[in-house]
């Protein structure tokens, strides 16, 4: 179940971190050092935000604001794909920047959550969700980048991915046991 509650987490940071310079490149077209400011802007946001999810975490409950996270990061993918096929450089760059606020809002509690849950603390693996890479690659590969329904076409086919990765999150997280504020020590 931890692992599974991991897939929202991990397989869009694929997408927002490697496939948007394949998307934002060759469909968008963006200049490749423009992307790569909006992701490192991005990374400097999450500076404060991963944190910021840990501290909310501790204060919330750590399965309430994972959950939080993963919902948000289901309907984020959406918002995420319209705000890039704007192809208005000020929104492509603030889709960048915020796709990984969902994103922190796990990542900060995580580290709390899954070793509680593991009653060892033993280190595990995430689910290895590469395959979205290559599937994207695929669709961008065939996108005619002048097409609206072709753009379109694949901001569903990738955002509906990332929706289906926060369904399968949200179903393993509500499944976890939540210790937050319990001493597990055995």
């Amino acid at each position: 179940m931890a692992a599974l509650a991991r897939m929202a987490e991990q397989a869009p940071a694929y997408v927002y971190l490697a496939f948007v310079f394949a998307y934002g490149t060759q469909v968008l077209p963006q200049p490749r050092d423009f992307l790569l400011t909006a992701l490192i802007t991005a990374g400097l946001v999450s500076f404060v935000t991963i944190p910021l999810a840990g501290h909310l975490s501790d204060r919330f409950g750590r399965k309430r604001i994972y959950l939080i996270g993963s919902v948000a990061t289901g309907l984020f993918g959406f918002i995420y794909f319209a705000m890039l096929n704007t192809m208005v450089p000020g929104w492509i760059f603030l889709g960048i920047v915020l796709s990984f606020v969902p994103h922190d809002l796990m990542y900060g509690p995580q580290a709390a959550l899954i070793p509680s849950v593991l009653r060892r603390g033993c280190a595990i693996a995430g689910p290895r969700l590469a395959i979205s890479s290559p599937r994207s690659s695929l669709a961008v590969s065939t996108a005619d980048r002048n097409s609206v329904a072709s753009r379109n076409r694949i901001r569903l086919l990738i955002a509906g991915y990332i929706a289906f990765c926060a369904i399968v999150s949200v179903i393993a997280t509500v499944l976890l046991p939540d210790y937050t504020n319990r001493d597990i020590c055995v």
